[in-house]
């Protein structure tokens, strides 16, 4: 890590409270990546324009190469790993969505279409089509073609209970 750090600041990761430096040059994707060790978060483009990066921040999608990691302080981030409930002996109804309808081809994209469609029921619960295009409109895959994605987001707003969602809407800081 770079001798360029922030004082220690607080936010929380995946449900957890954490209390670390950052360095102030690195965007939330390296630092999730290289120092945090969280990998799901695919590093694509980085410059916002494919959404393979996408992880909630405060209950919204975001593009993390486009945020600076000193940005997180008193935030709620979630990540493509917090998105399986504690124990990790069942995937959460989003991701079940994603593979019955086979939404996962080659994968690199599927974290962040996973985040994104998680932010999209945090914030309206049974969208239409047009709402499910306009929201995933930021990401891209070059697999799928998007009718299996479209498909996997329509069953998981179905399937998914407040239950579901209810960690990814608790404790979030409106930063």
């Amino acid at each position: 890590m770079s001798s360029d750090l922030t004082p220690k600041i607080k936010f929380r990761l995946n449900g957890i409270d954490m209390e670390k430096e950052v360095p102030a040059g690195w965007t939330l994707l390296r630092y999730l990546r290289e120092e945090l060790g969280l990998t799901g978060t695919k590093c694509g483009c980085e410059i916002g324009e494919c959404g393979a990066c996408t992880v909630l921040m405060n209950g919204k999608p975001v593009n993390s190469c486009l945020v600076m990691a000193p940005q997180i302080e008193n935030a709620s981030i979630w990540t493509i790993e917090g998105v399986t409930p504690p124990g990790g002996t069942a995937l959460h109804p989003v991701q079940k969505a994603f593979i019955e309808c086979d939404a996962v081809h080659c994968g690199f994209c599927t974290p962040g279409m996973v985040m994104t469609t998680i932010g999209l029921l945090l914030q309206n619960k049974k969208p239409d089509n047009s709402q499910i295009k306009q929201a995933l409109a930021g990401n891209l895959c070059r697999c799928t073609g998007y009718i299996q994605i479209f498909e996997a987001v329509r069953l998981a707003a179905a399937m998914i209970s407040e239950n579901d969602m209810r960690p990814f809407r608790e404790n979030i800081s409106e930063n």
